[in-house]
């Protein structure tokens, strides 16, 4: 048992028992720790109830706080007698179910072979941030390591602790995926792109769901031009 799950969560009181259930049955995962972001309803309560380990924000930070805040908890929850860190499984709290069918990212990681893992969805179902929002973070990723992602906005990764701390400090909010790929490639760390079989709850278009995506490009904007990788809109 070698890598734990981690899973920041705000509001998801409706799907994250169905999400830890299915996370914790995953082959080598012996602890899912649900990083709960300042929810305002029952998520950590429901999460725990299903087997997880909850830390708590008194207020929502963001994701990429709450990926540093769990990957926290199983640094000082790894056995000293283990000797090895355990892999760092992250998985978004609405998949649910489809979070059993996580295990082919952590396959290369456990067996040596990358550094990282990003999941590409099979279904067809549509990743948050659509397309202007993931063209930015796809064109910028290349710009800047000469890599080409298929879905450069997924959250579900599986990384050694190694890379995880490679890559810290973490860019802000939803640049975190952006920043993460771009830092680990540009120091030589082994980024692999998986299939796997599994959905979240797709975007809408009401104005709550415009919003989000606002603040996706905002902070995936901010990420490039932080590392100076910021495309030129095109013409």
């Amino acid at each position: 048992m070698d890598t734990a799950v981690i899973i920041p969560a705000k509001d998801e009181a409706d799907r994250i028992g169905a999400t830890v259930t299915a996370a914790r049955a995953l082959p080598g995962v012996d602890l899912v720790v649900v990083v709960d972001d300042g929810s305002g309803d029952a998520t950590g309560r429901v999460a725990r109830a299903a087997g997880a380990r909850v830390v708590r924000h008194s207020r929502n930070r963001g994701k990429a706080a709450a990926m540093e805040t769990g990957a926290e908890a199983v640094r000082l929850l790894d056995p000293e007698e283990a000797g090895q860190a355990r892999h760092l499984l992250f998985l978004d709290a609405d998949l649910g179910e489809t979070a059993g069918a996580a295990a082919p990212l952590t396959e290369p990681v456990r067996a040596g072979e990358a550094d990282m893992t990003i999941a590409v969805f099979s279904t067809r179902v549509k990743l948050g941030g659509h397309g202007l929002v993931v063209g930015l973070s796809r064109d910028g990723i290349k710009k800047a390591t000469g890599w080409t992602a298929a879905q450069p906005l997924n959250g579900q990764r599986c990384l050694t602790r190694a890379a995880f701390e490679a890559a810290r400090p973490l860019a802000h909010g939803f640049g975190v995926e952006t920043g993460l790929t771009i830092d680990l490639l540009r120091r030589g760390y082994r980024v692999r792109e998986v299939e796997v079989d599994m959905a979240h709850r797709a975007t809408g278009g009401d104005w709550d769901a415009q919003l989000h995506r606002a603040r996706q490009y905002r902070d995936v904007a901010r990420a490039l031009l932080a590392r100076r990788a910021l495309p030129r809109p095109s013409r």
